[in-house]
């Protein structure tokens, strides 16, 4: 699995802190992890929405970007015709973009950063946002559709226990919120 090198190192990085304080070390390591997790949802992302993707593949990678996220996240959707945006549950979101009516989609996401620090929340977890801009390319009846949105992913932090050979060790855990729209432009 690609996330177990960086999970033994979380955990074997946090394992000793049981106060949930973040070292910069820890902090790198978090970071890098939420990093791989939208690069992650990105490609994805691209997959859902390849009209070459079969549609039992598209399910089975919805399945696997659920994981990704905490429970009741949304995700915007806007376009140049309207200054609406609609938020969508990431299934539905999801399920939607594999039925767009076009006969070729293309979405890349590019110059994915942090756009703040993890804060500390009261329930302590940590909570932090990453910036992602999304081209989106789509082709109906010969005419292209072309757009660049901004997009805000709120990132949650938070500290979690499992058994290692019957020793509980406790890691940090990062899931992916609410992906909100910023702008959206030609």
């Amino acid at each position: 699995m690609k996330y177990t090198f960086l999970f033994i190192s979380i955990l074997i990085a946090f394992s000793a802190n049981a106060q949930g304080q973040l070292s910069p070390a820890r902090k790198q390591a978090i970071d890098s992890l939420a990093l791989e997790k939208v690069r992650d949802l990105s490609k994805y992302i691209s997959i859902i929405g390849d009209k070459a993707t079969a549609t039992t593949e598209a399910y089975r990678v919805i399945d696997r970007t659920l994981e990704l996220f905490m429970n009741e996240s949304e995700i915007g959707v806007s376009s140049l015709y309207s200054d609406k945006v609609r938020y969508y549950k990431i299934k539905k979101y999801l399920e939607r973009l594999m039925r767009l009516n076009y006969t070729k989609v293309s979405i890349e996401w590019f110059n994915i950063q942090y756009v703040s620090d993890l804060v500390k929340q009261p329930d302590g977890k940590y909570v932090g946002v990453i910036t992602i801009y999304q081209r989106f390319t789509g082709v109906k009846d010969g005419i292209v559709y072309q757009d660049v949105t901004k997009k805000d992913i709120t990132i949650y932090v938070e500290r979690k226990q499992t058994q290692i050979d019957g020793i509980p060790v406790g890691f940090w855990d990062v899931l992916l919120g609410d992906i909100r729209v910023k702008n959206t432009s030609k």
